[in-house]
């Protein structure tokens, strides 16, 4: 007979998310009493805005509780259309797609594009999801390092290298998770040609682009560079990250219409729509301007300026400093120890929560995330040093 539990589907083969895990394992030494400096996961410190939750109240009482249509609510979808051509990337409502979070956006057009026997270029470090979601569709990911010396950017060098006639895909995140690099304008320009050239679609993951620090590294997106590579571009955003909204599950897309379409279908049979609700707080996010967003992210770059600071203070620990986002990818071979391991040993020892860099696909680098107070990060930092100055460097 058959054993049932020895068996699996094509998604049941996943593996949990390296970053969740190790916020598991904080919040059980939390609830034991246990102070933890939770720099593992990437999630604001901040409240939503008071007049995006009122929003979402007013909607409530007035009985905002049914199905919308699958793709989100006119309105919403007319602003984030908006939205995007503010930055350049011209669109339509109907080529946007309202989505349960950034995640899910990203998910849906790479199995809804992707399949066996296509390949999806994936730089390397990368997003721990955008590799399963690549093997779950069934295609091939082609993974292709990158250097903190040269910004973490692919280069056009490689894509010659890598790309074959059976490419479908490349994925950008941009500002980076995990590394907090942010694409320069030339490196964008010269892999936005070489997708034009050889005619694959490229996945803009920007659900940071508004935590962009540095006067010479703004944030572009790639499908603002040419009506022929926003044709060539899924742009994909959240309201997560940027209006600290991560519980709120809200993302959005827009593809060209033959692809926005198709994601569209993918929607209505695994989702049916976004809490409709949540949306309408959506609305009000965007709405509202950037001032909310304004204030956050001069926040985070404070932190950044201190969490780099008291970084370099620590003998033997390398890192690069982050243009973008809110994560310090920290090199930390000197020690002799793998990622999971200095992980498991600073949660064990340190009661510091970090995100090993295996699940990034760079096993001798952790990744911090400064997306809390500043007591939390001059706090952790101390522990950090005292932890490393007892295992040495190798």
């Amino acid at each position: 007979m058959k054993d049932l539990e020895k068996t699996c589907g094509l998604l049941g083969s996943l593996p949990q998310s390296e970053t969740l895990g190790s916020l598991e394992k904080g919040i059980r030494l939390a609830e034991q009493g246990i102070q933890v400096c939770m720099l593992s996961v990437g999630e604001p410190d901040f409240d939503t805005p008071d007049s995006v939750k009122e929003a979402c109240w007013e909607a409530l009482k007035a009985g905002e509780t049914k199905y919308t249509i699958p793709a989100g609510i006119t309105p919403l979808r007319e602003a984030c259309a908006a939205k995007f051509r503010a930055d350049g990337v011209e669109t339509t409502p109907e080529q946007v797609i309202v989505t349960p979070g950034g995640k899910f956006a990203c998910a849906a057009a790479i199995t809804a594009l992707c399949g066996p026997g296509d390949e999806v270029i994936i730089p390397v470090p990368y997003w721990v999801s955008h590799l399963h979601m690549v093997a779950a569709s069934g295609a091939t990911p082609v993974l292709v390092p990158t250097f903190p010396e040269n910004n973490f950017e692919l280069t056009e060098d490689d894509l010659r290298r890598y790309v074959t006639d059976r490419t479908r895909l490349l994925i950008l995140c941009s500002p980076s998770n995990p590394t907090g690099a942010v694409y320069r304008l030339r490196a964008l320009e010269r892999l936005a040609a070489f997708a034009v050239r050889k005619n694959f679609m490229i996945l803009s993951d920007e659900v940071y682009e508004k935590l962009a620090y540095d006067a010479d590294r703004p944030h572009i997106s790639i499908a603002s560079l040419s009506p022929e590579v926003n044709a060539h571009t899924v742009t994909v955003d959240s309201f997560s990250k940027s209006y600290a909204m991560t519980g709120w599950r809200v993302g959005f897309l827009t593809a060209p219409p033959w692809l926005s379409s198709k994601i569209n279908a993918l929607q209505t049979h695994f989702v049916a729509n976004v809490t409709t609700f949540a949306q309408f707080g959506a609305l009000k996010a965007l709405q509202n301007g950037n001032a909310d967003c304004e204030r956050m992210k001069n926040a985070f770059a404070v932190r950044r300026e201190l969490f780099c600071r008291l970084l370099s203070e620590i003998p033997g620990l390398k890192f690069f400093r982050p243009s973008g986002a809110f994560y310090v990818f920290a090199d930390i071979s000197a020690f002799g120890l793998d990622s999971t391991t200095f992980c498991d040993r600073l949660m064990d020892e340190a009661y510091i929560a970090a995100a090993p860099g295996c699940g990034f696909g760079a096993d001798s680098f952790v990744r911090f995330s400064y997306a809390c107070s500043e007591e939390v990060l001059r706090r952790a930092a101390a522990s950090l040093k005292d932890f490393c100055a007892r295992l040495g460097q190798k």
